[in-house]
């Protein structure tokens, strides 16, 4: 007897989940623009307009805060509502008479509308402290207050050439995509795992510890006649992967982790072809709770970028057309 085949076993089947206009005009939308910072308009084949309205969001949100955001979708829009990947809450409206009303809730409320367009939208972000066990820095922290300093590049107070994305890493195993944003926020360990050796035969496998490297840097060693490792430090490239096997081979270091800070990566291959980010500055301190060597860094790379590049340009395409060697002069960074 053949058995019954199963497909819908993954997540709940999105199409269940979209608003009645979406479903009528899905695949045939005719073109999409900017009315205002934070406000857009789909226009479909059939004539039918949706407005979507950006609201800035944290990434950790308690149950209170989403039933807010709940009540305004039910209030404005039918009940639908979706998340960006930047953590934005975009509201999905019919009725552009909702859009202002909206707004105001959304300010009593504390989220600033905008991040779309040519704008700075929310930055993607790793754990950090939250409860990464291998970060080197925060990232919600550092996070809000990169984003308090450049909220006027989000809300649209001050206009900006193009788009502008920004990332944050909380180590370089790079969880966010700071490999290819605009600006990249990186935490860095300086100094290879401190190694336990006595607690090394009850808390790690061996074999599994000397596999997780993917630099080769870690071998098996006999110390104190006691299984264990050994690390070789030019090799090590303070990824805390064996850490994440191995509770013995601890990475964090208050004097010796911090943050880096990398520029000109993008995905796009609109105008140039898509680019990595490059290192710009190596090593700043971990300076909570407001960190203010980093955000005043960005501003700085943030505001040469404005000033100098031209309209639509990214950051990586600015930097390519003026030279690395004016851009490191123009920002003060130390080259």
């Amino acid at each position: 007897m053949a058995l019954e085949r199963r497909t819908d076993i993954g997540p709940p089947d999105y199409r269940n989940f979209l608003p009645p206009i979406i479903k009528e005009n899905y695949g045939t939308w005719k073109y999409h623009e900017e009315l205002r910072p934070g406000v857009m308009v789909h226009v479909g084949e059939s004539g039918d307009k949706l407005f979507t309205v950006r609201a800035g969001s944290p990434r950790l949100m308690g149950t209170k805060a989403i039933r807010r955001f709940a009540d305004l979708a039910e209030k404005y829009c039918g009940g639908y509502m979706r998340f960006t990947s930047r953590h934005n809450a975009e509201f999905l409206i019919t009725d552009e008479a909702n859009i202002d009303p909206l707004i105001a809730d959304l300010a009593e409320l504390g989220h600033p509308v905008g991040g779309i367009g040519n704008a700075i939208s929310s930055i993607v972000h790793t754990q950090g402290w939250v409860h990464c066990h291998s970060a080197a820095t925060d990232a919600s922290g550092v996070v809000k207050a990169v984003m308090d300093d450049l909220h006027e590049y989000f809300d649209g107070t001050t206009p900006i050439p193009g788009k502008l994305r920004i990332a944050l890493a909380c180590c370089l195993n790079m969880c966010g995509a700071v490999h290819c944003s605009d600006i990249a926020i990186l935490g860095v360990h300086r100094r290879p795992p401190k190694v336990q050796h006595q607690n090394m035969k009850r808390m790690c496998e061996i074999p599994n510890v000397v596999a997780s490297c993917p630099t080769a840097a870690i071998r098996p060693a006999e110390v104190d006649g006691h299984p264990s490792v050994e690390i070789d430090e030019d090799l090590c490239m303070f990824c805390a992967n064996c850490f994440s096997v191995c509770p013995a081979l601890p990475m964090a270091d208050a004097l010796n982790d911090g943050i880096s800070i990398w520029v000109g990566g993008k995905v796009s291959n609109a105008r140039s072809e898509p680019m990595f980010s490059k290192l710009a500055i190596p090593f700043i301190e971990n300076n909570p709770p407001r960190w203010p060597e980093v955000t005043e860094a960005v501003r700085k790379i943030v505001e040469v970028w404005v000033d100098g590049a031209r309209k639509y340009e990214r950051m990586g395409e600015f930097i390519e057309r003026i030279g690395w060697p004016r851009f490191f002069e123009l920002t003060g960074i130390e080259l």
